[in-house]
Parts: C-alpha cells; sequence; structure tokens
C-alpha cells in the first residue's frame, strides 16, 4: 500500500513540476525570423523540457516539419499544405501521393525518428493534463508575401541558429546597414547569388524591418557545408548619374533608401538585375565608407556603351565564307 502512495505521489510532483514549466514560459511567445518551428530538430535529439516550450498546436507543425524536410506530400488544402508549401525550402516528393509516403519515411535519420517521438510524448502528455500550453512558443512569422527577388538569388539552406554580420560590400570595412548592426539570422530566408572574393552575396529578410537586404557575409564565419554557387563577375565601369536617385539595398520588397545620389555623382557600375524591372547594381560610398546597392535603370550614363559580350563589335563585318554577317547599311536580308 505505501508502494502505491509513493507511486502516485511521485505521479503528482512530476505532473506538478510539468504544470510549473507551462506557467513558467513567456505568454504566448513566437518563434521570431524562422523559417523552421525547430530548425535543428534534424541535426540534434531535442530535450523533453524544450519540447515543452511550445504551444500543444505549434507541436503538430513541428511534427509535420521533420518529414517536410524530406518532401512529405500533404493533402491539398490541409493546414500543414498552406503552411508548408509558402516556404521556399519545402519541396513536395514528385513520386509521392498524399497516401504513399514511402520515400519520406525512408529519409528520416535515427535523430529525426527520436524527435518525432519525443514530440508525440509530449503532446499526449499535455493532453492528459488539460493544457495547450498557451503561454509556450507559437508559429514563426511566415516570410514575407510577395518578394520579387531578383532573378538568379535562389534558396540556400545554412546551418540554422546563426547571426552573421551583413555588409553592402566583400569586406569587413564596408559601409554596414542598421546603424552598423545589419545581421542575417540563417534561420530565417536567404537566397543566394554567388561568391565575390570570398563572401556571399544574398538576399535576406531583415530583422524587425519590414523589409529584404542585398548584402555579404563572409564565408569564413559560416558554420557548417557551403552552398554550391558560382564565383561572380562584374563590368567595373565608371558611370556618372543623370539625376538625383535614391541608392536601395532592397530591390525586392520596399526600396527603402540607404541614401541619395545627387545629379553628377560618379559610381562604379558592376551589373544590372531584373525583377519586374531592371536595377542597376553600383558601388559608391555611403558615410566614408564603400557600399553597394541598387537604383533603377535609366539614371545612369554609358552602361551600355560596349557590346563585346555578345560579339557585336563586329557587326561592320562584311561577308565571310558564303556565310551573312550583319551589316547596319544592307537593307537587311540575306541573299541566297
Amino acid at each position: 500500500m505505501r508502494n502505491g502512495k509513493n507511486h502516485l505521489t511521485r505521479i503528482a510532483a512530476a505532473a506538478l513540476s510539468l504544470m510549473l514549466l507551462v506557467l513558467s514560459l513567456p505568454v504566448g511567445a513566437a518563434v521570431a525570423d524562422s523559417l523552421y518551428i525547430i530548425p535543428d530538430s534534424n541535426t540534434r535529439k531535442l530535450t523533453r523540457a524544450e519540447v515543452w516550450e511550445y504551444q500543444y498546436d505549434t507541436l503538430l507543425y513541428a511534427f509535420n516539419e521533420i518529414y517536410a524536410r524530406h518532401g512529405y506530400k500533404f493533402e491539398t488544402g490541409s493546414r500543414c499544405y498552406n503552411w508548408f508549401t509558402q516556404m521556399p525550402w519545402y519541396t513536395p516528393n514528385a513520386s509521392e501521393s498524399s497516401t504513399n509516403h514511402h520515400e519520406t519515411y525512408s529519409q528520416c535519420s535515427e535523430i529525426e525518428n527520436y524527435n518525432r517521438d519525443l514530440i508525440v510524448s509530449v503532446r499526449k502528455e499535455m493532453k492528459r493534463l488539460g493544457t495547450t500550453n498557451p503561454k509556450g512558443k507559437g508559429m514563426p512569422t511566415p516570410p514575407a508575401a510577395n518578394v520579387n527577388k531578383p532573378r538568379g538569388f535562389e534558396f540556400v539552406s545554412l546551418k540554422a541558429n546563426q547571426k552573421l554580420p551583413v555588409y553592402s560590400a566583400p569586406s569587413s570595412n564596408a559601409y554596414r546597414a542598421n546603424n552598423g548592426k545589419a545581421l542575417v539570422n540563417t534561420s530565417g530566408a536567404v537566397y543566394a547569388l554567388g561568391y565575390d572574393s570570398g563572401w556571399m552575396l544574398m538576399l535576406y529578410e531583415a530583422n524587425y524591418a519590414g523589409q529584404y537586404r542585398v548584402g555579404y557575409i563572409d564565408t569564413g564565419r559560416i558554420k557548417g557545408t557551403l552552398p554550391s554557387l558560382q564565383q561572380l563577375s562584374w563590368e567595373r565601369t565608371s558611370a556618372q548619374v543623370l539625376t538625383t536617385v535614391n541608392l536601395t539595398d532592397d530591390p525586392a520588397l520596399t526600396g527603402r533608401a540607404l541614401t541619395s545620389l545627387p545629379t553628377g555623382t560618379w559610381v562604379t557600375y558592376l551589373s544590372t538585375m531584373f525583377n519586374n524591372t531592371g536595377w542597376d547594381y553600383v558601388e559608391t560610398t555611403v558615410n566614408g565608407k564603400t557600399a553597394r546597392g541598387f537604383i533603377p535603370s535609366g539614371y545612369l550614363s554609358g552602361t551600355s556603351d560596349q557590346l563585346d559580350e555578345t560579339g557585336l563589335d563586329e557587326v561592320n563585318a562584311e561577308e565571310t565564307e558564303g556565310e551573312y554577317v550583319y551589316n547596319p547599311d544592307d537593307d537587311g536580308e540575306a541573299n541566297g
């Protein structure tokens, strides 16, 4: 009888501890700046206390996130379908149907299966205790809708939970936005274009700013495997601002100005990028520091004088070896 009472006492003490944990969590906490509910649930075993930090409903998505990483195909219109299809990292398996998930299950690691079972166990415990854990962590803020990223920037998966300094040019001496505090959180949305002298040029969702920024991070500071990206090459020609124009590091969403470039300002033209419009990517200075940013195309002199990319520097050549070569002085028709 005494053993039975001791057993009941231990159960009551455990339940009380769990309830105290629930009450100690911040009210309605949200997972900020993340594309994942639990960013590293695929790389390490979670603890029971960690899983108890989340709300009951949030753990439903955390459970399914383990499978979504491997392309689990959710039923169209379901809550998980609606959540995960807005994530740039999610790609459903083409070979799966909404009722056949063998490919997904076979790809899950021992760590992922452990965390899956732990989440299930904690949710059962919450249900048994009659709590939804309302003071636990809620859902992350989803990525901004209608981000009009320049073409060529593609989503890259970086090791989660890194906060890395971002500079507007590939140097730690370059201008740094947000009053010199610009950071990228690798648990959020990151789209990369390529590498420049050991720096990654990327577009990322800025913390608390309601905007996206284009900037550089030092690859030497990135933990984990670097994505396979091209090496970037710039034109680097001098050009002059024809009419006062704003320089921005956000051509994707807000166009918020870094500075204004007055008429007559000389800049280094690097390239032109496109989303639904053209943006000239230039190098200049902001507050005495090297900075790169975007201005709408058409505000610079002399950025399209060279035609060597397409070989049109030979447009005045005559016919050779019986093949017609364009000559601007004739009628534009090839004679057989």
